[in-house]
């Protein structure tokens, strides 16, 4: 591979992981466009995949929860270490601390910044001490941002009303986008009718509602199947605890699946696709299903609401409710398999008419030639 035409983009998260499994198509798409494009982020067993995607990986150890104000002036000086060195031609961050971090060590230097403000989080969902602390860092941090993207409206406003971030500076994008050509539609499986949660397993990704709702319907509908799949034993101030994960199971309620590299078999087995969570960015689950043709059941809450329609593609229910929850789960069923069907093709639709990883890709591309030229 020849040297760069354009330079260097750097690009940091508090997962590698992340990177790989949910940024690869920019990654391609930005070294396609002439682009060396490096990493800052954790060494989560992810580097050798970073380096197959032809990036160059530097480690930065994010303590993504922790609230030691040494530790963070610890990742602030990294940050300016690494990026002096590098001097890119911008720096992308996502979540809170690259965002904040990455984003003042780049400012420090002269280099553009485009941030992308994936969604609000534990931090903004409980008010108090630390929603403070967070929105004063946030608003140092996103200040000389050449662009600030969001992920849904409700976000975009709270932060332009607050003062967060200037008006002109906000921009929205349909969450990281989805591959339509890796997640396709595929067809609904006959009974038992399954429901599937694909999510990190957090009070506030509705997990708890999740699993009442799956006891109430079983009550009467022994036949309906729950599962639950995504990483236990979080780093998260709201993480379930495994305990809890396994009496679940025990009494019968819910088959937890586990993490999966792939989710897509797990989609294609699901007759439904649930999140009721508190709040969110893009809600990358319901993305991968809507476009695998799923109709789905999730909160009437910001970010869920961008790819979850009542009427069209799905059913909503207020939030922190496990009975509604359930009362939508009962509607699901009572459905036929032909409703069911129509539901998750409208779903692929939406995917293919708004959530093209194409149009994200060519978004990022716009935002770096406004912040370079």
């Amino acid at each position: 591979m020849g040297a760069p035409r354009r330079g260097t983009i750097a690009l940091s998260i508090n997962t590698s992981w992340n990177l790989v499994n949910f940024r690869s198509n920019l990654i391609a798409r930005l070294q396609r466009e002439g682009y060396a494009v490096v990493a800052l982020s954790p060494d989560d067993g992810h580097r050798d995949a970073l380096i197959a995607l032809g990036v160059r990986h530097i480690p930065v150890k994010i303590d993504s929860k922790g609230l030691s104000p040494l530790r963070d002036i610890v990742l602030a000086l990294r940050y300016w270490r690494v990026l002096r060195s590098l001097r890119p031609v911008a720096f992308l961050g996502w979540t809170i601390k690259p965002n904040i971090y990455g984003s003042l060590a780049a400012h420090a230097l002269g280099i553009p910044v485009i941030n992308n403000i994936s969604g609000l989080g534990t931090a903004f969902i409980r008010i108090g001490l630390l929603t403070r602390l967070v929105r004063s860092l946030y608003r140092l941090a996103l200040a000389r941002s050449s662009t600030v993207f969001f992920q849904n409206r409700h976000d975009r406003d709270q932060f332009v009303e607050e003062r967060l971030v200037a008006a002109q500076r906000a921009a929205l994008l349909p969450g990281s986008g989805i591959d339509l050509a890796r997640f396709v539609p595929a067809p609904l499986p006959a009974s038992p009718l399954v429901f599937l949660m694909v999510a990190r397993l957090l009070r506030d990704k509705g997990v708890l509602e999740f699993a009442a709702a799956a006891r109430i319907v079983r009550a009467d509908r022994s036949d309906a199947v729950f599962r639950l799949l995504g990483p236990l034993d979080v780093a998260n101030r709201t993480a379930i605890d495994r305990r809890e994960v396994e009496g679940w199971q025990r009494d019968g309620v819910l088959d937890y699946l586990g993490e999966a590299t792939d989710v897509r078999p797990h989609l294609a087995a699901a007759s439904v696709v649930v999140l009721p969570s508190y709040r969110e960015g893009m809600p990358r689950s319901l993305l991968e299903a809507a476009a695998m043709a799923r109709p789905l059941i999730a909160t009437d809450v910001p970010g869920c609401t961008e790819i979850a329609r009542a009427g069209e593609n799905a059913m909503l229910c207020p939030v922190r409710d496990a009975r509604a929850l359930a009362d939508a789960m009962r509607a699901m069923i009572a459905l036929s398999p032909a409703a069911r069907a129509a539901m998750g093709a409208r779903s692929r639709a939406i995917a293919e008419a708004e959530f093209d990883v194409a149009l994200v890709e060519q978004r990022y591309l716009d935002a770096i030639a406004r912040a370079t030229g």
